[in-house]
């Protein structure tokens, strides 16, 4: 069984402003260029294909388009996609039935009471794939990945067939690019253990986290991360963004992963490309970026209290004489070494602000202004909407 599995293509997204239509459409294109090449008998999309849960209707017909095209490189080949937490499930769903004619399979949402034997495609002689959409918890079967597991095994016993499962949620791992992350809640999600999808898959297609990974000891449980990043975060360096291949001869054997790249031809450039630096090297470096390559930029500067006047009418008059798009300048204040316990900063920078933990805010404000501690129980209540915020409540 040979796939490709790929994951959070975020159509729609707009950095600071600025639309990457012309940059997705470049990827989706170099998806159809790898089908052709690989030949897979399933291409694997593990959710978050749409940036928002409204995505508009140019956007909604790149990802039909697209589709087509990926279905017609290899006619007989399964495409299976299911949503993420930034999907709207009831809009996977809504031409579910037209998309099985092109070998389509689109699953939108999960419920407690669901025939579990929705989310299993069999590829003829070639294997199995349980594909479970994003979901919050307490609308998850439970034990629902051993549930599934089960049916395959019963079903499997004559062909020995490779047996894949994709999801889409957080496990603990490298979460370079998520904002307002930590070890246990990563992008809004409440982080599980692989110990969850138990010994029955060989493989498991993962979407959610941008950084292309595995997060298990056999090398069996991988993210896919996004093909060209949307964060100035992800792009990093030896953070490569593409695909992935993945190929298993039967259950229970080994299973062999090639990353493949994918370009990105107006691509996310920080400056400096590691951590931050003063004001005027980090000016005098975006002046020394070449005139005719194309880029996004940001410009990571470190500074006492604030920026220098002007600093952003400065870099935007830098921006004036190249090809490159400047989009804004990320600063980060000096770290103040104290001894004293009590002596905590209580001002931040715009962007050290967006970047705290929405509960971490919470708790600082109660702490501050009430003198009291965030009750464990309304931390709890934080913490489901936060799981829930891009959720779609019609769906």
């Amino acid at each position: 069984m040979k796939i490709i599995h790929t994951s959070d293509w975020h159509l729609g997204h707009l950095l600071y402003g600025f639309p990457q239509d012309d940059q997705q459409k470049n990827m989706l294109d170099q998806m159809v260029e790898l089908v052709k090449e690989h030949q897979p008998d399933a291409f694997l999309i593990s959710g978050d294909v749409y940036d928002t849960t409204q995505p508009s209707a140019s956007v909604q017909t790149m990802l039909s388009e697209a589709l087509v095209k990926i279905h017609m490189a290899k006619p007989d080949m399964q495409i299976i996609c299911i949503a993420g937490n930034h999907d709207s499930g009831a809009r996977h769903m809504i031409f579910h039935t037209p998309w099985k004619a092109l070998g389509v399979t689109m699953l939108g949402g999960v419920n407690k009471d669901d025939d579990l034997d929705g989310f299993i495609t069999k590829i003829d002689g070639v294997g199995y794939v349980a594909a479970v959409p994003f979901a919050a918890d307490r609308f998850m079967p439970e034990d629902i990945y051993a549930r599934i597991s089960d049916m395959i095994a019963e079903r499997n016993q004559d062909e020995n067939l490779p047996v894949i499962l994709m999801g889409h949620l957080a496990i603990s791992c490298d979460f370079t690019g998520h904002e307002q992350s930590t070890e246990d809640c990563i992008g809004g999600l409440n982080c599980i253990t692989t110990s969850v999808f138990g010994d029955g898959y060989d493989y498991v297609a993962l979407g959610h986290i941008h950084k292309q990974q595995s997060v298990d000891d056999r090398g069996k449980v991988w993210y896919s991360g996004t093909p060209i990043a949307v964060s100035f975060d992800e792009s990093t360096p030896g953070n490569d963004h593409g695909v992935l291949l993945v190929e298993c001869s039967s259950h229970g054997s080994d299973v062999k992963v090639t990353p493949l790249h994918v370009d990105n031809p107006k691509p996310l450039v920080n400056i400096p490309s590691v951590g931050f630096g003063e004001w005027k090297d980090v000016l005098n470096e975006f002046k020394a970026f070449p005139d005719d390559e194309d880029a996004f930029i940001r410009l990571n500067v470190e500074v006492d209290m604030y920026l220098p006047a002007g600093a952003t009418e400065e870099a935007k008059a830098v921006a004036n004489s190249k090809k490159c798009t400047f989009c804004l300048i990320n600063s980060k204040r000096k770290e103040v070494k104290t001894s004293d316990k009590n002596d905590a900063r209580t001002s931040y920078t715009t962007t050290e602000f967006k970047n705290l933990d929405p509960i971490e805010v919470a708790k600082m404000y109660i702490h501050e202004q009430k003198g009291e501690i965030l009750d464990s129980d309304i931390e709890e209540l934080f913490k489901i909407v936060k799981e829930t915020k891009d959720l779609n409540y019609e769906d």
